[in-house]
């Protein structure tokens, strides 16, 4: 190995080449983690809740450390339509204690953290650096990247592709097929400043307890979902939004954020509050049916870059995929490269222990729910339905007679125009991806 820089570079220093670049150095290692931006955690923006449990492997007790800003103890889902709105909410405090469930945290600090982490096990951080290509050898395996540095080219005998959505790296060594923009969706994002007493008086928590609210509506018409979750002393809040629905008609992102902040449910919760921050990035979200070739000679892919990510609507999840793909990424490379046999075959390990872990197995059991969620029918139709029969049900007609469950669903079925046997479709679906 000595004829090359290092033993491996990973590419990208967001959660899953950290813990990428983690994996290997505790498995003694000479890794380099290259970062485009000037610390780890520069460019990125998040619209979501961090699950950090599967860092119970790599950093024991990391609670105790990580820059969180909040603990995530309620957990709801609320349906919008027009001015109405129907929530379904979870709260428990035991996900306000270790080992937790999920937590709030801004992008920088979390993913700096976590870079500093494998730096301290003995990875080599090279910040500022954009990684311009790949190297191969003459028999065509990849065998280092092409930078911007003056000093040029890195080598090693492999290479782990982190460097994000539609990952070029990925693309290059021909691990993707054609893309397609219906598989992408947008998160723009707004971070919205108001006191800390403020914030947890209007979401009735506590010390660092924290909400995390989904939204399935509220998007002018254009597929997608919203959310808003609490940090210390700001709100975040934004939409994610189907790419082909998105540019086939005329609002901009900021102006359908501007709309669900007007809606009677959410405008309370933001009242007063002054914009921090605008952000947008781009989502990979139909899951398996996207997902890259995952090993080639002297490569493999993880995070982001191939395409682990559950994101539709009212469920996104994302980091706690490339914290976990890093991790048996860096450890199959660290196999890999210690029986001398980095060819696709030598790295295959990777793809046993993404196929035996929650990674795979929960994008294939819902594997159906972002095609479900953004689907035109779920999107028009259903908030309008749900909110309609929980509007009739609660409401007091006196001197009429209550009417029975079962005739305002079939008239509020009728009148939203959604057939039964898309009912029972779209339900058993449902049922089929998360049960």
């Amino acid at each position: 190995m000595s004829r090359f820089d290092a033993d491996a570079i990973v590419v990208g220093a967001g959660p899953a080449g950290s813990c990428a670049a983690l994996a290997l150095a505790r498995a003694g290692k000479n890794v380099i983690l290259v970062e485009r931006g000037p610390f780890a955690g520069a460019k990125n923006m998040y619209g979501g809740v961090v699950y950090p449990r599967i860092l119970d492997e790599l950093v024991p007790n990391w609670w105790e450390t990580a820059p969180v800003q909040r603990w995530v103890v309620r957990r709801s889902t609320m349906i919008l339509a027009d001015d109405n709105a129907f929530t379904i909410d979870y709260r428990t405090p035991s996900w306000g204690r270790p080992p937790y469930n999920g937590a709030t945290a801004y992008r920088p600090d979390f993913d700096h953290w976590l870079s500093q982490q494998a730096v301290a096990a003995g990875a080599t951080l090279v910040t500022s650096t954009t990684v311009t290509g790949l190297l191969r050898d003459p028999a065509g395996r990849v065998n280092g990247v092409r930078t911007d540095r003056p000093d040029g080219d890195l080598t090693a005998p492999v290479v782990i592709a982190c460097d994000g959505v539609n990952s070029f790296l990925a693309k290059e060594a021909g691990l993707y097929t054609a893309t397609d923009a219906a598989n992408f969706t947008v998160g723009v994002k707004e971070t919205l400043a108001l006191p800390r007493s403020v914030i947890e008086e209007r979401f009735g928590v506590r010390d660092d307890h924290g909400v995390d609210i989904e939204i399935l509506g509220g998007t002018s018409g254009v597929n997608g979902g919203g959310f808003i979750y609490t940090n210390l002393e700001t709100v975040s809040l934004g939409v994610v939004l189907k790419l082909p629905k998105l540019t086939a008609q005329s609002k901009r992102p900021e102006e359908i954020i501007a709309g669900l902040k007007r809606h009677p449910a959410i405008a309370p919760l933001i009242e007063g509050a002054t914009v921090q921050e605008y952000s947008a990035h781009v989502i990979p979200e139909a899951g398996l049916s996207m997902m890259p070739t995952m090993v080639t000679d002297g490569m493999l892919v993880a995070g982001d870059a191939a395409a682990l990510c559950l994101a539709a609507g009212i469920w996104l999840e994302g980091v706690n995929f490339a914290m976990a793909s890093g991790m048996y990424a860096g450890r199959a490379a660290a196999a890999a490269i210690d029986n001398d046999d980095v060819t696709a075959k030598g790295l295959a390990g990777y793809t046993k222990l993404l196929e035996e872990s929650f990674v795979l197995a929960d994008h294939r059991k819902l594997k159906d729910i972002p095609g479900l969620v953004l689907s035109d029918r779920v999107q028009s139709k259903y908030p309008g339905f749900v909110t309609s029969v929980i509007e009739r049900l609660f409401r007091v007609d006196n001197p009429n007679p209550k009417p029975g469950l079962r005739r305002i669903v079939r008239e509020e079925r009728k009148r939203a125009g959604i057939r039964v046997r898309d009912l029972l479709r779209d339900g058993w679906k449902g049922m089929r991806g998360f049960g």
